[in-house]
Parts: structure tokens; C-alpha cells; sequence
């Protein structure tokens, strides 16, 4: 395993250093560590507070991490791995390869009944999974509707079921909306997981391991972490209020989003949120998606990956955030087009990114040249302003030394 060092001499990151600093002092983050690249050349690494508070141990880059809904970029790097083989194409339709979800039905506007849908205007496509605009949900974010409760009865996110026990529980919901005219984010990427599964003849984690992580020398990403490792794997934590991020207070909660969560091995090969990695792995992985080396992708599959592919005025959407103007969605993240808010800085624009919801977060700025991986524990919303400020900062800084 290559040690991540700094390559690239020159940029000052000891005001973002120090701001990092502060959410620990503050009793916002138990520990966060960075690595920013320009090009493929490293122009920081760094870790601040620790792995597990209670007992201080130091955060370290080999420490193992949830990453939640980073796992996605993996997902989404495998389907395309098949589209460059010629083995699917982004405009299939899904029935062609899982048949039980084709012939969709759609919840009418305002429906109150699971049973008040009217038939879908078009099949899921391959590009609605990647971009998330099926029609699917979570059934996590929008309690009190129909499909949050279907979503549940029916187990959907359930670990101890298959992707295919998944699909067949999804085979026959209603979508929440046409497929190709919205956005939701949804349990599209675990339905991509199954789809290589269908494809390839393998399970999910076998091929991801042959295809991306065994090339990229992605060691410690699994889903699981092996018992040799359990001490790695860094403390789970919660902040004193999900809906108020900047609250102090940190509650433990290893056991989340089950009891021995990432300890042993499940059914469910959880290709929307099931990873745990590395920043080591992490940032292979990103380097394997930028010029200058050798990819992971086809050039011209990554520049289809980093397009825009939601249909005209549409934009991300979180029930907990409302509608994101100027951000997108490609085919393996988000996309900012314009960077008008507040949190995202000017040299933002076309950057492609996602996090997952414990605070792992990476980001690639093909017009700038800037990419990096963020890696913290603290559960949040959708909402977290270190990951945002410690970006900006790092815009800043490499801006500062060129």
C-alpha cells in the first residue's frame, strides 16, 4: 500500500487545518481527516481529533470509516464498467435484465393510498437508476406518505435480505413519480448493485472486488470489517440535535443503523450505502477517475458521468433542504453547474461530488484541476458545514498557490 504523501509543495492549508480544528474543540466532530490533490499530485493530508473520543486515540489515514453513500460512486463505476463492455446500454430499459420491475405504475399527485397510481408513461432506464430519476424512494425522508409506509412494511432497506429479496419487494410499489421527469433520492443504486449481479453472474461484492477494488489496491474496502481489523474502524457518533448540526454535544452510537453494523457480514451487498474504506482507498479510487494516469474508466465514460442528465430546470431536491437550484446530477454523483450558494465556492462550477451521511465526502473540479475525500463519523442530515467549509477552504488554498 502506497503511503499518502504530499507531491506537490507550495500550498498553505493551516487555515483550513485550523478550522477543522475548531468543530473538535467545539464538541461538533470527534475527528476528521483530508487529502486534496491538484491533478494527480497530492497537496495535503491531514488528521485532526481522534478515531474514538472516549478512549483519545488519534485519528490516523488508516483508520477504516462508514462511507454510507460514497459506496454509490463504486456502484455507479461498476454499471459503466459493463456499458464500456457493451453488455448494457444507459438507455435500457430494466425489465430487459429484471423483469419484475418493468410495467411500472405511479402514485397520482397527492395520492393518500398506496393503491392510487395511474401506469408509468415510460420504463425505468438504466440512466434513470444512475441519476436518480426513476421514480424510486427511500422511504426514509418523507414520513406520513404512502410509500414511506409501503417502503417500511415491506422491509425494503431490511440487511438481512438480498438485493434480489429487494427487487422483488420493489416489484410491485408504485413509483412516486414518472420515470425521467424528477428527481428522488432513492434505493436506485441498491437496484444497479442487483442489476450487475444479473449481468455479470456474480455477487456484487465478488465483482466489485475483481473489477475496482482488487486493481486499485483498495485493501480495506469491504462490507464488512474483518475481526483482525475491528480496531480500526473508527467510533459512530451522533450530534446533540439531527435537524440543528451546529448543536454541541456527541452521543456514541456504534450500533447504528444496527446492532454489530459493519462486524460481520450480511445478505444485503448494500451498493447504495454498505461500503466501509480508507482514505487511502478512497483517494485511489478518486485518482483512478482523473487525467494523467491510467483510469479506472474510459475518458469519454467519465465525461459522460460528469454531464448533466436531468431534463431541463430540474434540480436535487431533499425534503430536509428544498429544491438546490444549480445542482444537478450526473451519473455517479452530483453535479454543481452554478455555484451561487453560499456554502460552495465560485471555482465550484462543474465540480462532481456526493458524502455519505456520516460526513465522508469527495469531489472532483475537472475546470480547476482540484479534487479530494473529507472522511468523518458524525451522523447528520444532509447538512454538514465542516465538509462544506473545509471544500472552500481547499478551493482557497489551491487558488493561493498557484
Amino acid at each position: 500500500m502506497e503511503d499518502l504523501k504530499v507531491t506537490a509543495a507550495g500550498y498553505d492549508f493551516a487555515p483550513a487545518r485550523a478550522a477543522m480544528q475548531r468543530y473538535i474543540d467545539n464538541d461538533l466532530l470527534s475527528g476528521i481527516s483530508w487529502t486534496v490533490l491538484t491533478g494527480r499530485d497530492i497537496v495535503d493530508v491531514g488528521c485532526v481529533g481522534w478515531a474514538d473520543k472516549e478512549a483519545q486515540t488519534p485519528l490516523r489515514t488508516d483508520h477504516i470509516f462508514r462511507i454510507f453513500s460514497n459506496t454509490k460512486l463504486i456502484t455507479s463505476c461498476a454499471a459503466l464498467l459493463l456499458v464500456e463492455e457493451g453488455r448494457l446500454k444507459l438507455d435500457d430499459p430494466i425489465e430487459k435484465f429484471i423483469p419484475q420491475l418493468g410495467k411500472r405504475k405511479v402514485l397520482r399527485p397527492g395520492a393518500t393510498s398506496i393503491d392510487d397510481t395511474e401506469p408509468a408513461q415510460r420504463s425505468i432506464t438504466i440512466r434513470h437508476l444512475l441519476s436518480h430519476s426513476a421514480g424510486l424512494s427511500y422511504g426514509l425522508f418523507d414520513p406520513g406518505t404512502p410509500i414511506f409506509k409501503a417502503y417500511n412494511e415491506r422491509r425494503i432497506l431490511n440487511p438481512l435480505t438480498t438485493l434480489a429479496d429487494m427487487v422483488d419487494g420493489l416489484s410491485d410499489l408504485p413509483l412516486v413519480f414518472h420515470p425521467g421527469t424528477s428527481w428522488e433520492y432513492s434505493v436506485a443504486i441498491d437496484v444497479v448493485a442487483r442489476l450487475v449481479e444479473v449481468i455479470s453472474g456474480q455477487p456484487f461484492d465478488t465483482f466489485i472486488k475483481a473489477r475496482i477494488l482488487d486493481p486499485l489496491g483498495m485493501v480495506d474496502t469491504g462490507f464488512f470489517v474483518p475481526e483482525k481489523d475491528h480496531n480500526r474502524l473508527v467510533a459512530y457518533y451522533a450530534g446533540a440535535d439531527l435537524m440543528d448540526p451546529m448543536k454541541p454535544g456527541l452521543t456514541r452510537t456504534d450500533n447504528s443503523p444496527y446492532p454489530g453494523a459493519y462486524l460481520r457480514p450480511v445478505p444485503r451487498f448494500n451498493g447504495g450505502g454498505g461500503l466501509v474504506s480508507t482514505m487511502h482507498d478512497m483517494v485511489a479510487l478518486i485518482r483512478s477517475l482523473l487525467p494523467g494516469g491510467p483510469t479506472l474508466l474510459k475518458p469519454e465514460t467519465i465525461a459522460e458521468a460528469m454531464t448533466n442528465q436531468l431534463v431541463p430546470g430540474q434540480w436535487i431536491r431533499f425534503a430536509m433542504m428544498g429544491e438546490q437550484p444549480g445542482k444537478a446530477f450526473g451519473l455517479a454523483g452530483g453535479l454543481i453547474l452554478n455555484p451561487t450558494s453560499p456554502i460552495d465556492h465560485p471555482d465550484a462550477a462543474g465540480e462532481l461530488y456526493w458524502g455519505g451521511v456520516a460526513g465522508t465526502q469527495w469531489w472532483i473540479s475537472p475546470k480547476t484541476g482540484v479534487a479530494g475525500v473529507m472522511m468523518a463519523q458524525r451522523q447528520m442530515a444532509f447538512v454538514h458545514p465542516f465538509a462544506f467549509e473545509f471544500k472552500r477552504m481547499a478551493y482557497e488554498a489551491v487558488r493561493r498557490g498557484r
